[in-house]
């Protein structure tokens, strides 16, 4: 919490120093104020049919709804301020409140960035900057930026990385009918993971580096990315299990071990009709988690202020095969551990969101899960009644300002 204080103190200071540089010399607002506050938030209640799992929307989350109505999976708030220092130079910060994991709704500063562009088609930032594992995945807090209720957690809900502090550069050049746009990105990540309750995975010091490339033509978005990520620490499962799992089975090592995402998003949107579709590949170099693929596709069509979608997901983990003949408990406690991060399940969500203002939104959805009973990624406190079956429902007030 001691870093994420300073950055929030060091970036206010400066975000209100530049507020004053901005008014005139009487007080009187410049012809063009340089400082710019909005904010957007989600007032989200779900629940889910069966008390067997909890149903999160991503790692990030330590519980989630289960037969009960809670307001923690999907509520969320967030202030951002910019300051324009002039035409190439500019900052940006973020801070949000949402149920995360240390249980709690505390604040994270998410962003706190130096924008540099010196031209319209060039742009590089350095500081606290969101992740984009994937197509959207930087915009999936901000409810009233997507169609549905949350992004369908089949497909981003390995995403336990939200932000990282290092550097990005972007650049965007006329190619035929369209737009191609390419981005750039390296930096260390500052989170860390909820395992159970007081054990948590230190993703610290952890290494991202990717990019992507976007094609805009028309109606049309296409994105390609890839990202890696090598984590700096293991993970902690000699304190979890009380043996000696890592010096027995060193495949089950985390640190200096590489995790490769690779996705392909395409996005239609023309008029009332807007169509998003993904494909995601993710490869592990350590034992501890099984490679997976998922997919899946939202289509909607607007009418008035109602539009209505649907929506099916998919993803499909393979399990882990050890090169290292363990001997007993070491081998069966090593491929349950792994069994964890196992999924395979699809959903189908239906719903419809209502725009009640410009800066309103009125969500209603329900997601069926159709799994079987091994399949438990990336749900939390799953029973031995466990099925793999979950029907979620959900509302959603989702509101910028």
């Amino acid at each position: 919490m001691k870093n994420r204080h300073t950055y929030m103190i060091a970036w206010l200071a400066l975000l209100i120093a530049g507020g004053a540089h901005a008014s005139g010399e009487n007080g009187e607002p410049a012809t063009a104020p340089a400082l710019t506050l909005h904010g957007f938030g989600s007032l989200g209640l779900a629940r889910a049919d069966d008390g067997d799992a909890q149903y999160i929307r991503d790692l990030s989350q330590p519980y989630g709804v289960s037969s009960k109505w809670s307001a923690k999976l999907d509520s969320v708030l967030g202030i951002q301020a910019g300051y324009r220092f002039n035409d190439r130079l500019e900052a940006g910060l973020q801070a949000i409140s949402r149920y995360h994991t240390e249980g709690n709704f505390s604040p994270e500063i998410s962003w706190a960035f130096l924008r540099y562009s010196p031209d319209p088609t060039t742009s590089l930032r350095f500081g606290r900057l969101g992740t984009e594992f994937f197509m959207l995945a930087d915009s999936r807090l901000v409810g009233f930026s997507n169609l549905t209720v949350r992004p369908p957690p089949d497909y981003y809900g390995p995403l336990v990385l939200s932000y990282f502090d290092g550097v990005d550069a972007a650049k965007a050049v006329p190619l035929g009918p369209g737009l191609l746009r390419g981005k750039l990105f390296a930096g260390r990540s500052p989170e860390k993971m909820y395992l159970s309750d007081g054990l948590y995975w230190d993703l610290s010091g952890t290494l991202l580096v990717g990019g992507h490339l976007d094609y805009l033509t028309g109606p049309w978005q296409i994105r390609l990315g890839q990202t890696r990520v090598r984590f700096d620490k293991d993970l902690p499962v000699n304190q979890f299990t009380g043996l000696d799992i890592l010096g027995t089975m060193p495949e089950m090592r985390t640190a200096d071990r590489w995790t490769r995402y690779d996705s392909l998003g395409v996005v239609y949107d023309h008029g009332p009709l807007q169509v998003q579709a993904m494909l995601s590949r993710i490869e592990q170099d350590s034992a501890a988690f099984e490679d997976s693929h998922a997919g899946y596709v939202i289509a909607s069509y607007r009418t008035g202020s109602v539009t209505p979608y649907v929506g099916y997901s998919r993803v499909k983990s393979d399990p882990v095969r050890f090169t290292t003949a363990a001997p007993f408990p070491y081998n069966v406690v090593a491929a349950n551990l792994s069994a964890a991060t196992h999924a395979d399940q699809h959903t189908w969500t239906l719903g419809a969101r209502w725009d009640v203002r410009n800066d309103l939104a009125l969500k209603v959805q329900v997601d069926r899960v159709d799994g079987k009973p091994g399949s438990v990624f990336p749900f939390r406190e799953e029973t031995a009644a466990w099925d793999g079956d979950m029907t979620v429902f959900s509302l959603a007030l989702d509101f910028v300002f």
